[in-house]
Parts: structure tokens; C-alpha cells; sequence
């Protein structure tokens, strides 16, 4: 199997989580990870730029083969699933842009993949994330290792792998 490069992206409006593996034969090395923090006093156009800004630089610094994307989860708050959903929008436009296939999973698919159970907490989430990848620490903030999972979940639906 040739090595793939795939990013993984776990959208909020306070912190947009990412995650970028290096996947070759059912192997995974991390290549970076971490979060995207837009200004908290911004107006909300500008926090959902400072998002869109930040995926187009990771995109334009790791060129990934793949951008995995966590799908929106449905809040109870109608205020807040328009939020996340628009920072979700600004992901995707930045990877849509970029040219590179975008593929989308549900939270419960990325834990699953990872944990083997779709309702694992995010503490799980991290201590599979720091297993799986051989990290000395937990991966942190807790949206990077949501965004590490996403990204080790598209690696596994690959039929090349």
C-alpha cells in the first residue's frame, strides 16, 4: 500500500480540533496535531475566517491526500448546532478549495474506529489516540485527538489499506 497522508478535522467554533496521520500499511505516524483557537471577543465572522484561514494553511503546508471531517451532531440548542455548523461549513470550504476529496464521518464511526465502541468518552478517545499513534502524552486538546481518530477512522474504510 502506498503511504497516504490524511487530515483529520473536528469542527467547533471555540476550538476546531486537527489531526494529520501518515497511514501505510495498517501502521499510522503521526505528522501533526493540535487546534485552531479563533479570537474569543471576535465577531462571528471573523472566528469562522480565522477557522477557514487556519485548515487552508494546514492544507497548504501538509497537502494531505485525504480530509476527513467529523458530520454535525445535533444539539438539542438550535443557537448552538448553527454555530458548529457553520464553523463546519468554513472546514469544509478551505478543503473544498484545496481540490483534495473530502469524506465525512459521524462522531460514533470515528470512536468506534479507534475505541471499538461508538459512545466512548473523550478521555478513551485520547488514551486509545496516545496508544494507537505511540505518543508519550495524551494528545491534547481533546478535540486533536477527535481530530486524530477521524482521521485513523478514513484510513481503516480505505480498501487499499
Amino acid at each position: 500500500m502506498k503511504e497516504s497522508l490524511i487530515l483529520g478535522i473536528d469542527p467547533g467554533t471555540v476550538i476546531t480540533g486537527f489531526g494529520l496521520i501518515k497511514a501505510s500499511n495498517h501502521k499510522f505516524t503521526p505528522v501533526d496535531f493540535g487546534c485552531i483557537k479563533p479570537p474569543k471577543k471576535a465577531d462571528a465572522a471573523y472566528k469562522y475566517l480565522a477557522i477557514f484561514e487556519g485548515i487552508e494553511a494546514l492544507i497548504q503546508t501538509h497537502n494531505p491526500c485525504a480530509i476527513a471531517v467529523e458530520t454535525q451532531f445535533v444539539y438539542k440548542n438550535v443557537q448552538t448546532a448553527l454555530k458548529l455548523g457553520m464553523a463546519r461549513g468554513a472546514c469544509l470550504i478551505a478543503a473544498a478549495k484545496s481540490g483534495i476529496p473530502i469524506f465525512e464521518y459521524a462522531p460514533s464511526k470515528a470512536k468506534k474506529a479507534v475505541t471499538g465502541t461508538g459512545s466512548a468518552s473523550k478521555h478513551q478517545i485520547q488514551k486509545m489516540i496516545q496508544a494507537l499513534l505511540a505518543l508519550s502524552e495524551l494528545p491534547e486538546p481533546e478535540d486533536a485527538a477527535d481530530a486524530l481518530a477521524l482521521a485513523i477512522c478514513h484510513a481503516q474504510n480505505q480498501k487499499e489499506f
